[in-house]
């Protein structure tokens, strides 16, 4: 079994089309791994064909960035290319879309020193900032799917032949974004409805906080002022209405940074960074996580912490039902953009801006006054599983089952 190059085609087709939305006469860059060459040139054509300007790539590339841990300079792992980021901002800011691929190695970095890879990753999210903003604030139409590259496919499938277990990733990666049938972009048309009924019931709610209980989970989780729930199909401030996330099965919010209380356990293993971290156990007092543990990879979740100010607090709640097709499949991608949509989630770092009313026009310590979060990560690591319940309590006190045995309730 190989990839299938009709299945290939179709997810490209739908990135281009219902992901990014991308419109005639605009720009496109996109971020790759250079193993997801053969999607990122499927892309390149239905992006043409939709009358794209120019399409842009930057690849990046497994064996290039173990050369770096294995043979660079100690200082080498506090330096990133700031201009690249700026040149990409110039873009966004000149009109351009935005499309990630994501792809390579989930465990990568795993055998390397973590002191280095968090000096990398804090250096390269300082110097990412001007890009990220555009995304973060969504002033862009911007969107991010998968290709099973081959490293990635043998850790999902390790007991198959690496062809093999990337064509069983190709075909899990269709069935988890929604390609089936006859016409794919009506399929996400009709998901997003359904997304927009869940979204819309929690904004007429307007709860003040979302109280957990589960194994090893007791939290009490207060949301920003002025929040707004939004999942599925969004207009960014450019006009264009794109799907950011493919796949994505969440609803999701502006957590209120400074209060949250309590403590949760994670339910599934978190992929960061080339190294897993297993069985996270956190507890917040005052929006701040003053205990954390793991049974693996403890020391890259405390240096994760350490980022800055706001890497120990969230800036993203999230509800996902057990019963979404990526928890049906019981499959661990060890890649967030799969396994978030697998479970309720929280997000350490920053908050997402147009997730508070008017966000998107607000300065970053204005965000901050409302209980929007700030720092230069964003992680997601899921908490929630068939045994959490979740209840939302109004302003008044009132108590309204939102989800029990982590279904709709």
């Amino acid at each position: 079994m190989t990839i299938d190059p009709q299945k290939l085609d179709r997810l490209a087709e739908v990135a281009v089309r219902t992901g990014v939305n991308l419109q005639p006469g605009q720009d496109l860059v996109i971020t790759a791994p250079m193993a997801a060459l053969e999607l990122v040139q499927r892309i390149a054509v239905h992006a043409y064909k939709a009358g794209a300007g120019i399409v842009t790539p930057f690849f990046n590339d497994d064996a290039i960035t173990l050369a770096r841990y294995e043979n660079a300079s100690d200082e080498s792992f506090d330096k990133a290319p700031a201009w690249l980021f700026e040149g990409m901002a110039q873009a966004y800011k000149n009109g351009a879309a935005r499309m990630a691929i994501t792809g390579d190695d989930p465990m990568l970095l795993a055998d390397q020193d973590p002191e280095k890879v968090a000096r990398l990753s804090k250096a390269t999210s300082i110097a990412a900032k001007p890009a990220m903003e555009p995304i973060v604030g969504f002033e862009v139409n911007w969107n991010i799917v998968a290709y099973p590259g081959a490293a990635w496919a043998s850790r999902v499938f390790p007991e198959l032949p690496v062809e093999e277990a990337q064509g069983k990733l190709m075909d899990a990666i269709y069935d988890a974004s929604r390609l089936d049938g006859d016409d794919p972009v009506a399929n996400w048309a009709d998901h997003t409805a359904n997304l927009k009924k869940r979204v819309d019931w929690l904004n007429e709610m307007n709860f003040a906080a979302l109280h957990y209980t589960g194994p090893g989970t007791d939290l009490n989780l207060g949301l920003a002022e002025g929040h707004i729930w939004k999942g599925g199909a969004s207009p960014a401030l450019n006009g264009v209405t794109c799907q950011p996330n493919i796949p994505t099965e969440e609803v999701f919010t502006c957590p209120h940074a400074y209060k949250v209380e309590g403590t949760v356990s994670a339910t599934k293993p978190l992929a960061h960074q080339g190294s897993l971290i297993e069985n996270i156990k956190v507890r917040f007092e005052a929006g701040k996580i003053v205990e954390a543990s793991a049974t693996k990879g403890e020391d890259v979740l405390q240096a994760l912490l350490k980022t800055d100010d706001g890497a120990s607090r969230i800036g993203e709640v999230a509800l996902v039902p057990h019963s979404s097709p990526i928890s049906q499949s019981g499959t661990l991608f060890y890649n967030t953009l799969f396994d978030e949509n697998a479970s309720c989630h929280i997000a350490l770092g920053q908050c997402y801006a147009d997730t508070i009313k008017g966000g998107s026009e607000l300065k970053p310590e204005e965000l901050q006054q409302l209980g929007g979060n700030q720092s230069l990560i964003h992680v997601d690591w899921m908490m929630g599983s068939d045994a959490v319940d979740i209840d939302g309590i109004k302003k008044d006190g009132t108590i309204v089952p939102v989800m029990r045995a982590g279904e709709w309730a």
